[in-house]
């Protein structure tokens, strides 16, 4: 019953906060708005006990790259409001009903099947031996941690490049 209750009001915190992405004009508070939404998703990773996706989730989306676009708002303060006219919010808003009314009824139509299978108790030492690899046996398959640290290496010369880029002079 704890876990029924904690699910729906992530869900809710998940929803509104996408609402105020989506609904916010001040381009600040959407992202910190979205942060939110970011941050109650990885809470129903939890609940689903997929505990190495909800550190993903608050590692890479929450952590980097909401800093990403946190920092490129700051560093572009002349779009601080975001667009005040938009000559396309009905179309925009039709096509919104339709598609949400296509996945609704995809959803409803659909036979769901549900597993028996226990939970795992801890699913991040075998994900973290499938990245890593063998810790014990260095000589043997070293996993990806190669290519994971080579792309957080670009990402950094990324962020690196975008604050060269946008400083004023």
């Amino acid at each position: 019953m704890g876990v029924a209750i904690a699910f729906w009001i992530l869900a809710a915190v998940a929803v509104i906060a996408a609402l105020g992405v989506v609904v916010q004009k001040n381009v600040f508070r959407v992202a910190l708005s979205l942060i939110l939404c970011l941050v109650a998703v990885a809470g129903i990773f939890i609940l689903l006990s997929a505990d190495f996706l909800a550190a993903a989730q608050i590692l890479v989306y929450v952590g980097a790259i909401s800093v990403v676009i946190i920092l490129a708002i700051m560093l572009t303060r002349q779009f601080a409001n975001g667009s005040t006219a938009n000559t396309l919010r009905f179309p925009a808003l039709i096509v919104s009903v339709l598609l949400f009314g296509l996945l609704a009824f995809a959803v409803l139509k659909t036979d769901w099947p549900s597993s028996t299978a226990e939970l795992p108790d801890n699913t991040t030492f075998a994900l973290a031996q499938q990245i890593f690899g063998n810790t014990q046996k260095l000589s043997e398959n070293s996993g990806f941690i190669l290519p994971l640290e080579i792309s957080a290496v670009l990402i950094m010369a990324v962020v690196i490049g975008a604050i060269v880029i946008a400083r004023e002079k």
